[in-house]
């Protein structure tokens, strides 16, 4: 199994927004590829980090991590417009 974590900024003012498209987004991956065991966003409290999405993925294989990352451009594209640059991405891989 692959684990991801990814943490990425939303602009100032759109929180609201985002959270709305990550509803609808997260439903989506999670109906639409099989092989993706877990999609949660989560905001994040805190003093500075009001604007913080982090993500929890979780996919049962190299095979269906390829399959969302292809699919992502497509299913991210309401929600690209709502993002500050940059993000932070890490691939983890459990300990058994």
């Amino acid at each position: 199994m692959i684990t991801i974590i990814a943490t990425l900024q939303v602009k100032p003012g759109k929180m609201v927004e985002a959270i709305e498209v990550l509803k609808e987004m997260a439903a989506n991956i999670k109906s639409s590829e099989p092989g993706t065991l877990q999609y949660i966003p989560h905001t994040v409290k805190g003093e500075g980090l009001e604007n913080t999405i982090i993500f929890y993925e979780k996919y049962e294989n190299e095979e269906a991590f390829q399959v969302h990352s292809k699919n992502l451009r497509i299913t991210a594209a309401n929600l690209a417009p709502l993002l500050a640059p940059g993000r932070d991405i890490k691939s983890c891989f459990e300990i058994k």
